[in-house]
C-alpha cells in the first residue's frame, strides 16, 4: 500500500503445484492465496520492487498464473508496459501492469467491474528484504480468488482482473492504465481494489467508499452480516486527515476521475513496509476469511453494478 507520508472454498489442498527445481516456480495454475502469497513474498522475489529484477520475476510467475487461467486477452499477452520516471532527475523505469478479462453472461457491451491489486512492493533497503506478504501479495491472491470463483461461476457483467504495477512509486500503474484507456473508462462502474487482506489480531477488514458513493453502504451493510471476519466501513471521510484513504491506493486514481470504488484493506500494523511483512506472520485463518469475505463481495457488486452504474451518472 503506498500512502501519504456460492463463496469459493479455499484450502491449502485444492491447487495443484507441480514439483520443480525451484519451490517457488510452477508450471501450472496454482490457486491457493495462501500459496500464491507464500510465493510472491519469498525471499528470491527481492521484494517486488518496480524496475527490478525482482519485480520482473514475480511479474513472470504471475503471467505463468494469467496464462494457465481462461482470460480473454485485453492487450497483448496480458501485458500493458509503460514507462515513468519516479521523480524529474531519475531514469525512466519500465512497469508492465497484467490485465485480464473474464467476460460476464450479459448480451452487449454494459458496465462492468474492475477489480485491482498491486504485486509490486518496496524492495531490498541496506540488503534486508522488504518481502510485502501483506502488502500486497495478499492482494494479488484475493484478485486471482475473485477470479477463479468467476471462472466456476460466470458474471453477469465483464469483469476485469488487473494486477498493478508501481503502485508503491505513486499509483503508476493505476495512472497508465486510465490514462491509456486500456478499459474504457466510461464502462466502468465500480473499482474494487485489495490492498492489504492478511493481518488484523481484532479479524477486522475495512470497506472504504461509500461516504463518497451512499448507494454502496446498504449493500457493504447487508454483506457485513453474512461473512466470516468483521467488516466495517470507514477511513474514507476527508476530515479523517491522514486515516482517510480515499486517495492512499490504486482507487484513488478511480476516484480522481468519478468512478465509485470500495477499497478492502486492514489497518496499518507493525510490519506495515518492515522487513517482518513475510509470509510465516500471516495468520492464515483470518487471511483465508478475508478472501472469502472479498469473493463474496465481487459476487454481491457484480449482481448490483447496473445500480452502481446509476449512482455513479
Amino acid at each position: 500500500m503506498f500512502r501519504l507520508f456460492a463463496i469459493v472454498l479455499l484450502c491449502a489442498g485444492c491447487a495443484e503445484i507441480a514439483e520443480t527445481s525451484d519451490a517457488n516456480v510452477s508450471p501450472v495454475l496454482v490457486s491457493d492465496p495462501l500459496e500464491i502469497t507464500r510465493v510472491l513474498a519469498a525471499d528470491d522475489m527481492e521484494g517486488r520492487e518496480a524496475g527490478t529484477a525482482g519485480g520482473e520475476k514475480a511479474r513472470e510467475w504471475l503471467l505463468v498464473q494469467m496464462r494457465a487461467r481462461p482470460f480473454e486477452l485485453v492487450v497483448e499477452d496480458f501485458q500493458h508496459v509503460f514507462e515513468f520516471a519516479p521523480r524529474i532527475d531519475e531514469p525512466t523505469i519500465t512497469g508492465v501492469n497484467l490485465i485480464g478479462l473474464i467476460p460476464g453472461t450479459s448480451v452487449g457491451e454494459g458496465p462492468l467491474m474492475v477489480v485491482t491489486a498491486h504485486y509490486d512492493h518496496v524492495g531490498v533497503r541496506e540488503g534486508e528484504v522488504f518481502n510485502g506478504a501483506d502488502d500486497n501479495a495478499s492482494g494479488v491472491a484475493g484478485a486471482l480468488a475473485i477470479a477463479d470463483h468467476f471462472f466456476a461461476n460466470p458474471p453477469e457483467h465483464d469483469v476485469v482482473i488487473a494486477l498493478l504495477d508501481a503502485e508503491e512509486k505513486g499509483l503508476r500503474g493505476a495512472y497508465a492504465m486510465m490514462e491509456d484507456q486500456v478499459i474504457e473508462p466510461d464502462r466502468i462502474a465500480l473499482n474494487m481494489n485489495l490492498d492489504m487482506l492478511s493481518k488484523n489480531d481484532m479479524r477486522e477488514l475495512y470497506a472504504a467508499g461509500s461516504y463518497h458513493t451512499p448507494s454502496l453502504r446498504p449493500l457493504l451493510d447487508d454483506l457485513a452480516l453474512n461473512v466470516p471476519v468483521e467488516l466495517k466501513q470507514g477511513h474514507d471521510r476527508p476530515e479523517l486527515g491522514f486515516d482517510d484513504w480515499t486517495l492512499q491506493s490504486d482507487h484513488g486514481v478511480f476516484h480522481r476521475v468519478g468512478i465509485p470504488f470500495v477499497y478492502f484493506g486492514v489497518e496499518d500494523h507493525p510490519d506495515y513496509h518492515q522487513p517482518t511483512d513475510v509470509y510465516e506472520t500471516i495468520p492464515e485463518a483470518f487471511f483465508v476469511d478475508s478472501v472469502r469475505t472479498v469473493v463474496a463481495a465481487a459476487e454481491v457488486f457484480d449482481a448490483e453494478l447496473s445500480s452502481i452504474e446509476t449512482a455513479k451518472e
